[in-house]
């Protein structure tokens, strides 16, 4: 057992479960945090360690146990983290963490370019294909100070970070809690997706300012091909966006928006041409290869060349549209718009029967706001007509008495029901449309497949949300929030970059499940792994225990170094005598 002394406060002997530090310090080491953060962040004589030095035990934090900046200190004393760091535990106060996460504020779009820089480099992706996709962050607090972000031009209205102000913390479009929109870039393909940019966006906004602002910011952080793909879903997908892309010579594929484009589908319904698709998800392939007895279903396209305006020059813009039939979708649609004509004729019945019972509190005020609620944005409420009509006194008169505290009704509910528009709606069943500005080499079947790979950007959320618990979030200022937020941005690339490269190097003659462990598998593998920190004459001594068999084989694989060497690296060796 190799021993390293540090200088920080001599304690008893005690024991510390390190954990994943084991196994994250040298992914951090790797990814060249510290340094790429100092880079950016001018050095300030006034601070003992630096802003690098700090927001990699942040992030460190983040990646093993996410915890308030205020118990921040006490996990890295708890964990050993102030010893990988060589920074003692009472110099991480929640007040330095806040310092520099505003440092950090002004240049998180640099410095996540430059991040991303070195995951690229470590991993060998490229920078080709991109997908986009928002999800909201839940926030706590009142935050009266923050303000809307003013709307973007078509152009960088800023120069820097630091001129840009912070997202908006404000309800969203359906929520009663304060968000924040954030924007995730990343790079996909069949091993699964890494984050490359990220922004924060107001909390009410929507997929339009957000691709468009993040496609902005990543011309201007990230070393961008000359041939980019950018795949997003259907809230991104306007005629500008796709524009806006051609003007820069990228392409674009996205889903759009079915009843935009059913009048040039039912004008060439006829003459298009289906070929069955690829793409076959992972159940689907399990189902076949073992002969199940489960549905066989499957995806049909069709390619319709296609010509769009740009809205800014009036140039035509060069466009496929690929139409998406879907076994599974088709039963699906039929099904929903079986139970919602079910659903709405059930509720309209109930209404006439409330209506005609005369409660006091049933009016005609009331009724129609029932009615509208009932009908909602179903698109079954499309086949249903409907009015209240006012009963004349004779009408009244024949009515049986009212029951005690009701009163004779003043109006009646009639509603009809068009089977034949509902049928008619079969024929789109199954039916998607996805648009392209791809040049033809890009063929449909291969752009439908990366397509749907848009989910492994859905899957980042959850390991956003979950593993790193970046929501909810609570601190004091807008700036601190989005800066924590983006920092965690650094947090998921590095979580995706681990598991990245060990997928990269595990031998193809190992098990499914090894080729596809996950990072948050991993983490659970290094759960334990204790330090021994014993108190001498000279300060506290570190003695790195032993790792087992299966840490050290993860260790191996990826190339890292073991906490001995680490510690060889970073801590002076034990006086001897």
């Amino acid at each position: 057992m190799v021993a390293f002394t540090w200088r920080g406060t001599a304690t008893p002997q005690t024991v510390v479960n390190a954990g994943p530090l084991a196994l994250l310090e040298p992914l951090l080491d790797q990814l060249d945090v510290e340094a790429i953060i100092d880079r950016h962040l001018p050095p300030d004589p006034q601070l003992e360690y630096s802003h690098g030095q700090v927001l990699r035990l942040l992030l460190a934090a983040r990646l093993c146990q996410p915890t308030a900046l205020v118990n921040v200190a006490a996990w890295a004393e708890r964990s050993g983290a102030e010893l990988f760091a060589n920074i003692p535990a009472e110099k991480l106060n929640d007040d330095r963490l806040g310092r520099a996460l505003d440092a950090f504020f002004e240049q998180r779009h640099s410095i996540l370019g430059s991040l991303t820089v070195q995951a690229l480099q470590l991993t060998g992706l490229s920078l080709q294909r991109l997908h986009f996709d928002l999800t909201d962050i839940v926030l706590y607090g009142a935050y009266a100070s923050s303000t809307a972000r003013p709307d973007w031009p078509e152009a960088l209205p800023f120069t820097g970070d630091q001129s840009l102000l912070p997202a908006h913390l404000c309800h969203g479009y359906t929520a009663d809690t304060k968000m924040l929109q954030a924007g995730q870039l990343a790079v996909v393909d069949e091993q699964g997706a890494v984050p490359v940019l990220g922004h924060c966006l107001d909390g009410n906004r929507n997929g339009h300012p957000a691709i468009r602002q993040t496609f902005l910011l990543a011309q201007q952080h990230l070393p961008l091909p000359s041939d980019v793909l950018l795949i997003s879903d259907r809230g991104t997908c306007s005629v500008e966006h796709l524009a806006r892309l051609h003007r820069a010579g990228y392409a674009a594929l996205c889903p759009a928006q079915w009843q935009d484009f059913r009048a040039v589908y039912d004008a060439h319904a006829a003459q298009l041409h289906w070929q069955p698709a690829s793409f076959l998800s992972l159940e689907q392939q399990r189902r076949r290869a073992t002969d199940s007895s489960l549905p066989r279903e499957h995806y049909e396209l069709a390619v319709l060349r296609h010509t769009l305006t740009d809205p800014t020059n009036g140039q035509a813009i060069p466009a496929r549209l690929i139409f998406v039939y879907s076994t599974a979708d088709e039963s699906a649609c039929r099904q929903r718009r079986q139970e919602n004509i079910a659903a709405i004729q059930a509720g309209l019945t109930g209404l006439q029967a409330k209506l005609q019972r005369g409660h006091p509190r049933c009016t005609a005020a009331t009724i129609t706001r029932q009615v509208v609620r009932l009908l909602g944005q179903k698109a079954a409420a499309r086949y249903f007509t409907w009015q209240l009509v006012p009963l004349s006194d004779a009408e009244q008169a024949a009515l049986p008495p009212p029951a005690n505290g009701h009163r004779r009704p003043q109006h009646r509910l009639e509603w009809t029901f068009d089977p034949a528009a509902a049928q008619a709606d079969e024929r789109y069943d199954g039916l998607a449309v996805l648009i392209t500005t791809a040049p033809p080499m890009h063929s449909a079947d291969l752009l439908f497949g990366q397509y749907k790979q848009q989910n492994f950007v859905e899957l980042l959320h959850h390991q956003w949300k979950t593993p790193l618990a970046v929501s909810p979030v609570f601190l004091k200022s807008p700036r601190r929030v989005e800066a924590l937020v983006c920092l965690l941005q650094v947090a998921l690339q590095a979580y995706q970059v681990l598991e990245r490269l060990y997928r990269q190097r595990v031998p193809p003659e190992e098990t499914a499940a090894e080729r596809r462990l996950t990072t948050e598998r991993m983490v659970r593998i290094f759960g334990v792994y204790g330090l021994l920190v014993t108190n001498t004459a000279v300060g506290r001594v570190v003695h790195p225990t032993r790792l087992s068999n299966r840490q050290r084989q993860i260790l191996d694989r990826l190339g890292f170094p073991t906490p001995a060497e680490l510690f060889a690296r970073r801590l002076l060796p034990q006086p001897s005598g």
